[in-house]
């Protein structure tokens, strides 16, 4: 049997039939793959077959993460709170995003919205889900 650019290896196979990776439906089967994937990681050390098996459950768990998974909508206070409280940071140090201490302020108790430019400074500072 081949699939894709080369033939599996024997097991790579019997990792594939002992938990064949499918679309992930419903919770149920994401806590049995994300087992799957935690058992998996407990074995040292990994060899190039369980790193591909673990990057398919991966994007398997990840695909129905980003179908299912709500995130809260946060004010643009709740978003510069929790961005100064992660990564312990001063009004001070907002100073190179917004022109005005006052500014700063005013956002954090409501009284003012992010605009698009301070927006999009704002989401620099936070890191990328995806690394």
């Amino acid at each position: 049997m081949t699939t894709g650019l080369t033939n599996p290896s024997p097991y790579y196979l019997k990792l594939i039939t002992e938990f064949a990776p499918r679309p992930i439906t419903n919770d149920a089967e994401l806590i049995a793959t994300q087992q799957r994937i935690n058992d998996l990681l407990d074995q040292k050390p990994l060899n190039q077959d369980d790193q591909d098996y673990l990057r398919v459950l991966g994007m398997l768990v990840y695909d129905y993460e980003e179908k299912t998974e709500e995130f809260p909508e946060l004010t643009d206070a709740e978003l510069l709170q929790t961005l100064m409280e992660d990564y312990n940071l001063t009004i001070q140090d907002l100073l190179g995003i917004f022109e005005q201490e006052q500014t700063i302020v005013d956002i954090l108790n409501g009284k003012r919205k992010l605009n698009s430019q301070e927006a999009l400074k704002v989401r620099r500072l936070s890191p990328s889900p995806l690394g």
